[in-house]
């Protein structure tokens, strides 16, 4: 009994992909490994990526890949990513996100790498928040 009463109350990272409409679009998933999030704002227009890292810090590699594991395998990169100052996060923005959100949602596995460090996000039910990403009303970038 003790020892289910202290599990019931360590705090243990979230496991849900989870979806939230304010203040602007945003797509978050933590782990034991690292929180991956993705944002959009639509004032920029501009989405960002970020993966801060629960312990360790981000080699500072010249090329970040994000590979997606399942039945729309696909392997995505850029020499565009930044740090922050004390590399424990890794950062990418873009005027388009459509093969991130694809990979994300049509996939079983997302393994993030700035060699040779690589973190994996379990893709499982997250379906349900990105499509509510992609609905998200200020998801759509204003035209002029």
């Amino acid at each position: 009994m003790r020892i289910a009463l202290i599990l019931a109350i360590l705090p243990f990272p979230a496991t849900a992909w989870e979806f939230s409409p304010t203040p602007i679009c945003t797509l978050s998933h933590q782990n034991a490994d690292a929180e991956f999030t993705v944002t959009f704002d639509a004032s920029l227009p501009e989405y960002a990526l970020s993966i801060r890292l629960a312990t360790g810090i981000w080699d500072t590699s010249p090329v970040f890949q994000l590979s997606f594991l399942g039945a729309n395998s696909l392997q995505i990169g850029t020499i565009e990513h930044s740090f922050s100052a004390d590399s424990t996060t890794l950062f990418v923005r873009d005027s388009g996100f459509g093969n991130v959100l694809d990979g994300l949602e049509f996939n079983d596995a997302a393994i993030a790498s700035a060699a040779p460090k690589s973190v994996s996000f379990d893709l499982t039910n997250a379906d349900p928040a990105i499509q509510a990403f992609r609905e998200c009303p200020s998801n759509t970038p204003a035209t002029s």
